[in-house]
């Protein structure tokens, strides 16, 4: 990869963290979890991303990076359904 690809993968990279802090910042806490629930499907697609890159790529770098997007976009799933699951259970009719 040439240095202009390099640059322009830390460029959308870094517009990307940018604009994740600005609307994560501004959403009310009322809305995080509902939302939370919502980035599971992200990260389900970037687990399926990072599949692709870990088991296609031929260099090793690049399965690295997959396999640690890998784990780390699996442990937001499993982080968000744990979250959703106990939100749901406040809202539960007590027997």
């Amino acid at each position: 990869m040439t240095i202009d690809g390099w640059i322009q993968l830390f460029l959308v990279f870094t517009l990307a963290v940018f604009l994740g802090f600005e609307l994560i910042s501004k959403v009310p806490p009322t809305l995080h979890t509902p939302l939370m629930s919502g980035s599971n499907a992200i990260s389900g697609i970037t687990i399926l991303g990072a599949l692709l890159i870990a088991g296609e790529s031929g260099r090793s770098l690049f399965t690295w990076l997959g396999a640690a997007a890998i784990a780390l976009a699996a442990a937001n799933v499993a982080g968000g359904f744990l979250v959703t699951d106990r939100m749901l259970r406040m809202f539960r009719r007590r027997k």
